[in-house]
């Protein structure tokens, strides 16, 4: 199996695992949605707390140039982290919500 496709499958094992978890509040369903094709990985939270309406973006995750791309993370996982005991090397992770001058100060790739 080459790299992408096993960055694929991580990615995939990762975040089916965590919608099983329920949100505590509301009637909220957390959808996985996964453009394999595109390589583009989303979480997403919908439903209702009380009145008010939830429709949000938990995590995206993209794999552009053979790396895998943490766009949004809105959870209390360290997705990054789990990523990396799960197998993809932090060279590959790519913290795309911060800043490019500030990601060699992290943990993981650079881009």
């Amino acid at each position: 199996m080459d790299r992408v496709e096993q960055y694929r499958k991580i990615i995939q094992r990762l975040l089916t695992e965590y919608v099983t978890v329920p949100i505590a509040n509301g009637e909220i369903d957390s959808e996985l949605i996964f453009d394999i094709e595109r390589d583009r990985y989303q979480v997403t939270d919908v439903g209702w707390d009380g009145n008010r309406r939830v429709h949000s973006c938990a995590l995206h995750l993209d794999i552009i140039d053979d790396k895998v791309w943490i766009q949004h993370n809105s959870t209390e996982m360290a997705i990054g982290t789990e990523l990396s005991k799960m197998g993809i090397p932090n060279s590959d992770i790519i913290l795309g919500f911060q800043a490019p001058y500030l990601r060699q100060y992290t943990d993981f790739g650079v881009a």
